[in-house]
Formats: structure tokens, sequence, C-alpha cells
């Protein structure tokens, strides 16, 4: 794949609109999906994504393939993010539940994925609770499958700061798992984080 995504960058760069169209085919619901996740809306992730690959073409000269394509294309989301989220003053109140729902697993069997799929939801709402920090390592690295490295650079830090917010993530999201089963036990559950 690393061979046909250069050189589909390599047609690219040389004006080539269906190796241009091929990596936007590769790329646009990886990055959609990351866009989804950190802002309010469908139609806003849509607008960032479409952003996103205009900044790439127009930039696509100086990318020197000193990093995967990949990894190039999520910062340049990255920070369109955060300057989408700029321009809104930090108005923006994130409603992603709705999308973390639809991740999880629709067709659960009767007995064991039930209970599986509500798992996946609480953590989702748990990893949506943590700070951006956290957050923004949780969404490169496990949802994008951006390697440590690779989410370094899209964050611009070093590896072992996003190995350390990945800890410090995971503690937490262990935290909440561990309080949610705990809060089933007493049979106090009613809705995660509110007890009967």
């Amino acid at each position: 794949m690393d061979c046909e995504i250069k050189s589909l960058c390599t047609r690219a760069k040389k004006g080539d609109k269906a190796a241009a169209c091929e990596l936007v085919k590769i790329y646009y619901q990886d990055i959609f999906a990351y866009l989804r996740r950190l802002c309010d809306s469908r139609q806003n992730a849509e607008d960032l994504t479409q952003e996103t690959f205009v900044k790439a073409w127009s930039s696509l000269a100086g990318f020197k393939n000193r990093s995967n394509f990949s990894t190039w294309l999520h910062r340049i989301a990255h920070n369109t993010c955060i300057d989408w989220h700029r321009r809104n003053n930090g108005r923006i109140i994130l409603q992603s539940e709705p999308w973390w729902e639809e991740s999880a697993d629709s067709n659960p069997s009767p007995t064991a994925k039930t209970e599986q799929q509500e798992e996946v939801k609480c953590l989702y709402k748990a990893v949506d609770r943590l700070d951006d920090a956290k957050k923004d390592v949780v969404h490169l690295h496990y949802y994008q499958a951006l390697s440590l490295r690779e989410t370094a650079a899209v964050l611009n830090i070093s590896t072992a700061t996003v190995k350390y917010r990945l800890r410090e993530a995971i503690k937490i999201l262990k935290n909440d798992m561990h309080k949610k089963q705990l809060t089933l036990e007493k049979g106090e559950y009613h809705e995660y984080g509110k007890a009967n």
C-alpha cells in the first residue's frame, strides 16, 4: 500500500486528477471519522473534511515523503479543526454521543453482545469526558490506528508525550469503567454516571 500511496502522491503532485481522486477515496472515511469525533455535527465534519483535502491539495507540492501521507493528512485535519474551533471562539458544544453509539456493533446477538455493546457505549462516553490532550491521542492512536510516532507527528509533540498521555488516559478510562461495573453490580445503574 505504501508504494501505491507514494505513486499516487507523485502523480497527484504532477497534476494527475485521477490520482488525487484515488487518494481522496482511500482517506476520506478516516479523515471524516476523525473530524466527526472532534466537532458538533455531521455537516461540520463534512465541511472540515472537504477543507482538509483542499488544504492538502494546495500544499501537496510541499509534501516531501518524510512521513506517511496518512500522518501528513491527519495533521492537516487536526490543524483545520483547531482553526475551526478558534473561529467559533470555543463556543462549540460537542454532541458526539449519537456518533459513538452508531459506531458500536448495531447487530448484537441476543445474549453476549448486548452487554458488550452497552460497555462500548459507556467507554465512548468516558473517552468524551477526557481532556482534549488525552482525547486527541486516544482518537489518533486507537481509533485512527496511527502509530505512536505518527500520532506524535500529527500533534507536534514527542513520542514520549504520546505514551504518557495514553497511559494517563487508560488509567482514567479503567477507573471510569470500574466505577460503572460497581454501579451495575449494586443494581443502581440507570444511566452511566447516574444512580436510581
